[in-house]
């Protein structure tokens, strides 16, 4: 590892580190004793958010538990809409609701500045540059345009996007505007993450799997890929992870597309696979959320084989997405003794 580099910046440079450095989708969440006792203190989900006091908090928790080789701030891919006055709330058992968009309302999302409401989530990453520790990695990240656009096109989420995919195919314009204006406030909320102390930052295209290979192209890859080269024409030293989940066999397309320097990949994509991914540069992943959960053997053997497929090469250890609820503390304890104390 290169001297006084962060792991993880080290990996996102290219190189390889192994053990590989770890953090976890999720970390800060609910499996934690202590995230529901500040969850409980903080009030409304979009209040933990907004409040620099416990989000640092929340933040903290999985760092002072596990020493994980990154952090990521504890906010939400939908302040960007929240931002845009969408009026996002999150009801108990039911996840984000927020009033369906129109066509119409689209052209009023391009002046409407996002930075001031989310001035308290900068403030946020300053306090946790300062209180990580030195070796500890601050990950910053937003939600990729196409994911935030299924919320804000049905009102929630759906399983298969079907209000957001027939939105696009009847009116393509205005799509296509509503996913340029995501992208170029996406870019403003990263850069400012990164000034303020991220050493790197992630785009999380959650629903990138429910698209065909020319919405792929069009709604995942061309998006990120402008956020990117937004973030880059003003900081050209910043790291950005791209995860695109359910992308499958697209992912190599999603890597040339889009020039991010690590892909992360969920638990679907095979490690063969993935081998040859990582022979373009980084990957991120990608083990099964449920073994955490199951704990035993089957996490075990989930650790052992990543690392066997992809130890040899640039990699950050992570799930295939968050962590759940469910999982055992124990359990998330055991995964990183078992990564950190693997050996070639």
């Amino acid at each position: 590892m290169a001297s006084g580099t962060r792991k993880i910046v080290d990996v996102l440079n290219g190189n390889t580190v192994f053990p590989p450095p770890i953090w976890l989708m999720r970390q800060a969440g609910r499996y934690l004793p202590e995230y529901r006792e500040t969850r409980a203190k903080a009030g409304s989900f979009l209040d933990l958010c907004y409040s620099p006091e416990h989000a640092v908090e929340v933040t903290l928790q999985p760092i002072r538990r596990y020493g994980f080789d990154a952090a990521i701030l504890f906010s939400d891919i939908l302040v960007i809409p929240d931002a845009l006055k969408r009026q996002v709330r999150f009801d108990e058992g039911h996840g984000p609701r927020m009033q369906p968009l129109s066509v119409d309302e689209i052209p009023s999302l391009s002046p409407m500045p996002v930075m001031e409401h989310l001035e308290p989530v900068i403030e946020t990453v300053r306090r946790l540059r300062r209180e990580l520790p030195s070796e500890t990695a601050l990950l910053g990240f937003c939600g990729a345009p196409w994911t935030v656009a299924t919320y804000m096109i049905a009102g929630h989420g759906t399983p298969d996007q079907a209000p957001t995919r027939l939105f696009a195919y009847r009116e393509p314009k205005a799509f296509a505007a509503l996913l340029d204006i995501l992208a170029e406030k996406s870019a403003e909320y990263l850069v400012a993450q990164i000034d303020a102390g991220a050493d790197a930052v992630q785009i999380f295209d959650s629903w990138a799997g429910v698209l065909g290979e020319p919405e792929f192209a069009a709604y995942a890859v061309k998006p990120v890929r402008r956020i990117i080269d937004l973030v880059r024409a003003q900081r050209p030293n910043a790291r950005i992870i791209a995860f695109a989940k359910g992308a499958g066999m697209l992912l190599k397309d999603y890597r040339q597309g889009t020039d991010a320097d690590a892909i992360g990949l969920d638990w679907t994509v095979p490690l063969s696979f993935a081998a040859d991914l990582q022979k373009d540069g980084p990957v991120q992943g990608n083990l099964d959320p449920q073994r955490v959960v199951a704990g035993g053997a089957a996490l075990r053997d989930g650790v052992d084989a990543i690392l066997q497929a992809l130890g040899n090469g640039p990699l950050i250890f992570n799930l295939g997405h968050g962590i759940t609820p469910q999982a055992d503390p124990a359990n998330v304890a055991e995964l990183v003794n078992r990564v950190r104390g693997s050996s070639r």
